[in-house]
């Protein structure tokens, strides 16, 4: 049994996270200042005597003995990290820091949760790991997109200078339970509207295009990751490659939900990314063949179930 603390632990992410670590063995130490996680996602899991929550926020210091650490505490929706981006930064750049000050100090592992934002509005395309971004350093995004640079640069650092046990993940679209209704994100913002029938806002012309992965194959991604060996340090790009235009997964929506909406276009945002797929062949060399299982389809049906009973 392995003590692992997992930051960002009731967000929609970390909750699936603490929730498949406690079913393979291990105690988890779940930390969220529930600025975007919920109590409502890890709930059920309060019983369970080796689960612990703790309201705390990384941009503060926290000392406690574990094993591992997954770093996913930041906002990471438009429409909530640039609710306050100050913030957001001191998420990314200050916990970061704080984290690995810990992770430093009682020698333990730890997994900066990244992002494909890193890449900004792509030139390359697919995007491999070793491509270093097209990013607008001061524009409305920007405090997402440099914070977690930043961030990558710091785990780094730390890895060549103090010998920390670094690992870098690069997570691209993912969607699934436990997403907010307000999300802001584009699969739980057409589901929720295609529930409730009202218009589907689409932003641009509709031809740029994602690529979506179901939060399980993400989880078992940042497991298989955390358990490389102390040579694989990332990045390492973990998304699935399907790519669909925003029309595209509009149309899928409404034909699973039988809604009645109709679609309505707005304008671009600043610096919104035009295309985003992953190459996940390093994922599949370093990560004992990971390989995401659950295509578009099958996860937009279990993501539609969960919106369903939420709202």
């Amino acid at each position: 049994m392995k003590k692992i603390l997992v930051t960002g632990g009731a967000g929609f992410i970390g909750s699936h996270l603490c929730e498949r670590l406690l079913k393979d063995g291990n105690e988890v130490i779940c930390l969220d200042n529930y600025f975007t996680g919920s109590k409502s996602n890890i709930i059920h899991l309060i019983d369970n005597p080796y689960f612990e929550l703790v309201r705390h926020d990384i941009t503060m210091p926290f000392f406690i003995e574990v094993d591992e650490i997954y770093n996913l505490a930041c906002p990471a929706s438009p429409v909530h990290y640039q609710y306050n981006p100050i913030k957001t930064i001191k998420t990314s750049v200050m916990g970061s820091i704080n984290m690995l000050g810990l992770a430093k100090r009682i020698k333990a592992k730890i997994l900066q949760a990244s992002t494909s934002e890193v890449y900004g509005d792509p030139d390359i395309h697919p995007q491999p790991e070793t491509y270093w971004g097209n990013v607008n350093p001061i524009g409305s995004r920007s405090c997402y997109d440099e914070g977690k640079r930043c961030a990558e640069s710091l785990f780094v650092n730390y890895h060549k200078q103090n010998n920390v046990r670094i690992k870098i993940v690069r997570i691209f679209n993912t969607y699934g339970p436990n997403m907010h209704p307000n999300d802001g994100r584009v699969i739980s913002n057409f589901i929720v509207q295609a529930l409730q029938n009202k218009p589907i806002t689409i932003y641009g012309d509709g031809t740029q295009t994602r690529s979506f992965q179901y939060v399980d194959d993400l989880v078992e991604g940042l497991i298989r990751m955390m358990n490389t060996d102390d040579s694989v340090t990332g990045p390492v790009n973990i998304g699935n490659p399907g790519e669909f235009t925003m029309i595209e997964l509009a149309e899928k929506i409404l034909s699973l939900t039988g809604s009645k909406s109709t679609i309505e276009y707005y304008p671009l945002p600043e610096d919104d990314p035009t295309q985003r797929k992953p190459d996940i062949s390093l994922a599949k060399k370093v990560l004992d063949n990971w390989n995401p299982e659950i295509d578009l389809e099958q996860g937009l049906i279990k993501t539609i179930n969960y919106f369903k009973n939420k709202i």
